[in-house]
């Protein structure tokens, strides 16, 4: 909150009400030799006007970049009205609305978020959110396993999926004795071929769009290659490609049957890394298989519309057993700004950035590639994201540009050792032609120096 609001009056009324004598009375069930004295490094109470300056001292201390990192957390414009509106106290402090006659305004956002995301991923229904991208590709992993009637406990993961989400997804299910199959990638396109699947039951096939390396992936023919196999699609995408590229829903014959992803490009800040929410939808027929809860609209005794949660298969409600999750949860204010981000810019909106970021990242691909000795790392098409590959050490390259206030991209290396000469970059809508020409002159200058710089000579 931008201030508190509560005077020492209002404190000592409060406690008078409730029969504490101070704010440490609150606290006596915890063991005195559990408590902290305080927190080092942390100063006494400053004036606001005070704190407001050591904070954006701190603040400098970060600097301000030029900023072409993708890699599963994008910077996109968001209109000031967002977070004006997800910041007022009903939103902002909300809990998860389980007094549905208390909460039908966060209920209704809820339900106008599942209607939205079920619209953009073309399947049928939404839960009312998850973690992050990351969790959710967990969640449908286990949801896959769950759905499959021949308790078949294999899953086939490319390795075009991001390396985070993978990794996760491994520590959720690896003591339920699921095993992940990698899949490799076709090193020419950078994509995952049909003709490397592997043989042998698996419950499902994910399916990442686009993937990690920024390349759009067969869609079509890894979901009718799943579900001729018997085996359920769970797609990967990212929603700001969706304003563009074909949904989930439509991929194939059948369509995929799960689809999740992380909601950050929808009006949600990069802010180092969190909190951002993820999202799943799915087909009607998976529906009590999905993990945490549903807002659904119905209507009173006297006709009105009213909303209420439902489905909710969490160990909170039922045996811990049968629980669909035991970790998830609604990422309400997060989902709130989402839905807000979506309803302002709406669907031309959300196609214009998509296709501007898709035209900046052309741009940019083809200014670096023109750069002696910079060439594309796959061949395969791309929405928001390329990579290139370059001579040299990648993140001295990286270092370098850093200095000149850009952050130029990923090394890719430290997730594919075979790519260690490769940078993933993205190039969103905020970027203008002036950006695209300064990052690419700066790494021109950058590696031109380097091949000039004469081989040191080391004296024993």
């Amino acid at each position: 909150m931008p201030f508190i609001p509560h005077t020492d009056q209002d404190v000592a009324e409060m406690l008078a009400s409730i029969g504490a004598a101070d704010i440490e009375a609150l606290f006596d069930e915890i063991p005195a030799g559990l408590r902290c004295a305080g927190l080092a490094g942390i100063p006494d109470g400053e004036s606001e006007m005070a704190v407001t300056r050591r904070a954006h001292e701190l603040a400098a201390q970060d600097g301000f970049y030029l900023n072409f990192i993708g890699a599963g957390a994008y910077e996109h414009h968001i209109p000031a009205a967002v977070w004006q509106l997800a910041g007022r106290g009903e939103y902002y402090t909300a809990y998860t609305p389980y007094q549905a006659e208390a909460s039908q305004g966060t209920l209704q956002l809820i339900y106008e978020y599942q209607t939205m995301i079920t619209r953009l991923t073309g399947l049928d229904v939404s839960n009312a959110s998850l973690y992050d991208g990351a969790t959710a590709l967990g969640e449908a992993v286990l949801m896959a396993v769950r759905a499959g009637k021949a308790n078949v406990r294999r899953i086939l993961v490319p390795a075009t999926v991001h390396p985070r989400y993978r990794a996760v997804a491994q520590a959720m299910v690896k003591s339920q004795g699921i095993e992940l199959v990698t899949v490799p990638y076709d090193p020419e396109t950078g994509t995952t071929r049909v003709a490397d699947l592997p043989d042998g039951a698996a419950a499902a096939l994910v399916i990442p769009q686009p993937n990690f390396f920024g390349v759009l992936e067969p869609v079509d023919a890894l979901t009718d290659w799943a579900h001729d196999h018997n085996m359920l699609a769970i797609a990967v995408a990212n929603p700001m490609s969706l304003a563009l590229l074909k949904a989930p829903g439509s991929w194939g014959g059948k369509g995929a049957d799960i689809c999740v992803g992380d909601g950050q490009p929808l009006g949600i800040p990069l802010s180092s890394g969190g909190p951002y929410f993820g999202f799943m939808t799915c087909r009607q027929a998976l529906v009590r298989q999905m993990p945490g809860r549903i807002v659904g609209a119905t209507v009173d005794k006297d006709g009105k519309r009213g909303y209420v949660l439902t489905l909710q298969a969490r160990e909170q409600h039922i045996r811990r057993a049968k629980a669909t999750s035991n970790i998830c949860s609604n990422q309400g204010l997060m989902v709130a700004a989402a839905t807000m981000h979506m309803a302002l810019i709406g669907p031309q909106g959300l196609r214009d950035v998509a296709q501007a970021s898709h035209a900046n990242t052309r741009a940019l691909l083809d200014s670096l590639t023109a750069i002696p000795n910079v060439q594309r790392a796959f061949t395969g098409p791309f929405f928001h994201e390329a990579a290139i590959r370059i001579e040299g050490d990648v993140e001295a390259v990286l270092r370098a540009l850093r200095a000149q206030g850009i952050l130029g991209g990923y090394a890719v290396g430290r997730d594919y050792p075979e790519l260690a000469d490769t940078i993933l970059f993205c190039a969103t809508e905020t970027k203008t032609a002036g950006d695209l020409e300064r990052y690419g002159q700066q790494l021109e200058r950058i590696l031109s120096k380097r091949r000039e710089a004469p081989p040191c000579a080391y004296k024993s």
